[in-house]
């Protein structure tokens, strides 16, 4: 009897976290929307801005898959060899649910990547694309 209240209060604490973390992550995504007058993101532009390649930032980072693999489920490495979990929410269920980490990832990458910070726009469609996979 106990195993079972015990499987039960996980599972719901569990459950408790996602809803939580969703609720997160839908407000930074709402906060985007906001910044960049838009009701929606496009996921397919997110998939074309993390697939593609930039000359824009530093030579060792043309692409977000310099470090991310092609595959956002699965682990990179940063370029020194540290591992970066994945950036799909479906297997990084606390991916992009902290504003201020969100933040500071963005201005970091982007800077290293395209030579600027990104839009609002861009990082929405970046958010689409990975709540998507």
């Amino acid at each position: 009897m106990k195993t079972k209240l015990i499987i039960t209060t996980g599972a719901a604490l569990l459950f408790a976290a996602g809803v939580l973390a969703n609720a997160q992550r839908d407000a930074i995504v709402a906060s985007l929307a906001s910044q960049a007058g838009v009701s929606s993101f496009n996921a397919d532009a997110g998939r074309a801005m993390f697939l593609g390649n930039f000359t824009g930032g530093k030579e060792a980072t043309p692409s977000c898959t310099s470090c991310h693999t092609n595959n956002p489920q699965a682990q990179g490495r940063t370029r020194v060899g540290k591992v970066i979990e994945p950036m799909a929410v479906s297997r990084n269920p606390e991916r992009f649910t902290d504003p201020e980490k969100v933040e500071k990832w963005f201005r970091r990458n982007c800077t290293s990547v395209l030579g600027r910070e990104c839009t609002a726009e861009e990082k929405g469609n970046f958010l689409a694309f990975m709540i998507s996979q």
